[in-house]
């Protein structure tokens, strides 16, 4: 027999919750039926694990709500779709968060309230994407939009991380190298320091490096770790990595690349928007709050301001330089067309791969500058310690 937890309503209309042991969720709904007790789910019992769970990451959700939208377009009902979810083989926390929701609905609440409610980590957009669907009507396609954008918005991350994960390798083994350098290698010639004066500056200061690196080496590793977590800790925060985008977005190679991934994120969620029937001004204070350079975030403020005065949207940009002549012309197209979530879609793509070219660009210049550092570094090193031994050998002679 299988352990299940279920919820219930009484004759007095109290949720009552408990666990009941049966063969099968059929089982347990006859058996609380039988006791004049209304049912609102019936959950397996999941069994606690004392180690460490992964959190749901941005995968889990978007596939999640993939298979949820699939099942809204082919015409499940929304309960039923929701409760297939919450049974289905997500992340644990996932497919609690479904069944939140499930028990939400049964209990008359809209689609954006249990969402809401249920502490599913969703961006902004989707909240407001299911919104606009639930009030027109359409709420499948709504869904579907706000899936494809997170899809988006994951690829991005996919193809970054991916891109920098070579460079990465490289400066670590470069790390490393250095490291066992000067653990192993520099103190078999540290006895040098003894035997000549007169060493070269060079020789001298890599021996005494490698001296007082051995002698604290356990100080620097208890330093690095805690460097480590407090720059973790502070990643953390919203404000402490806008700063960082931001002084990112000054330098000569990654500012058009930052801001042509902004504004493709920008128009993206534009067209998503648009396309669902959001109001401009809703979609354009929505698609703002990605924006993740504070600049740019600035001058489209200014230019939202404009449009709430009665400025067309491409007239409102253009005057505060926000975008290229290429975007304003688009979105000048699609007002003039009625046209204007295509046209938002249109201008993602295209910035999109400007973005991804730039990207490229600048990670093509990563790998060799590491090269070139770590061989410095290195060729310092070893520089500095055939110094050492020729200086021994000229004295001694």
């Amino acid at each position: 027999m299988q352990a299940y937890d279920y919820e219930v309503v009484d004759a007095n209309g109290q949720a009552q919750k408990g666990r009941l042991e049966a063969d099968s969720p059929v089982d347990v709904v006859r058996r609380l039926g039988a006791a004049g007790l209304t049912v609102l789910s019936v959950d397996e019992a999941r069994k606690e694990s004392g180690l460490l769970r992964r959190a749901p990451g941005a995968a889990d959700v978007v596939v999640a709500f993939q298979e949820l939208a699939t099942l809204l377009q082919s015409g499940v009902a929304l309960s039923d779709a929701v409760f297939a979810q919450s049974r289905g083989s997500h992340h644990p926390q996932v497919a609690a968060a479904f069944g939140a929701i499930a028990k939400d609905l049964t209990r008359g609440a809209s689609f954006l309230q249990a969402l809401g409610a249920s502490g599913l980590r969703l961006p902004d957009y989707a909240h407001q994407l299911v919104e606009a669907g639930e009030l027109s009507g359409r709420l499948p396609q709504a869904l579907r939009r706000a899936v494809e954008q997170m899809e988006y918005d994951k690829r991005v991350s996919a193809d970054i991380r991916a891109a920098l994960t070579y460079p990465a390798i490289l400066v670590a083994a470069g790390v490393s190298a250095v490291l066992l350098v000067f653990v192993f290698v520099v103190p078999q010639f540290a006895n040098l320091l003894d035997d000549a004066n007169d060493l070269p500056l060079l020789a001298a200061v890599v021996l005494r490096a490698g001296v007082w690196f051995n002698a604290n080496v356990w100080g620097l590793a208890a330093v690095s770790a805690l460097a480590a977590l407090g720059l973790a800790a502070a990643l953390r925060r919203r404000a402490v990595r806008r700063r960082m985008v931001d002084a990112l977005a000054t330098l000569p190679l990654l500012r058009d690349w930052l801001s042509e991934a902004d504004t493709a994120k920008w128009a993206a969620v534009m067209g998503a928007m648009l396309a669902s029937r959001v109001e401009l001004m809703d979609a354009l204070a929505l698609a703002a709050r990605g924006v993740r350079v504070s600049a740019r975030a600035e001058r489209l403020a200014r230019a939202v301001a404009e449009v709430r005065g009665g400025a067309a949207l491409s007239a409102a940009l253009e005057q505060q330089d926000a975008l290229t002549p290429t975007g304003y012309n688009l979105i000048r197209v699609g007002e003039q067309s009625g046209k204007l979530a295509e046209t938002m879609q249109a201008l993602a793509a295209l910035y999109e791969e400007n973005s991804a070219r730039r990207m490229k660009r600048v990670l093509t210049l990563i790998e060799p500058l590491a090269v070139l550092l770590i061989g410095g570094v290195l060729g310092t090193i070893m520089v500095g310690l055939i110094l050492a031994i020729t200086s021994v050998n000229e004295i001694v002679l």
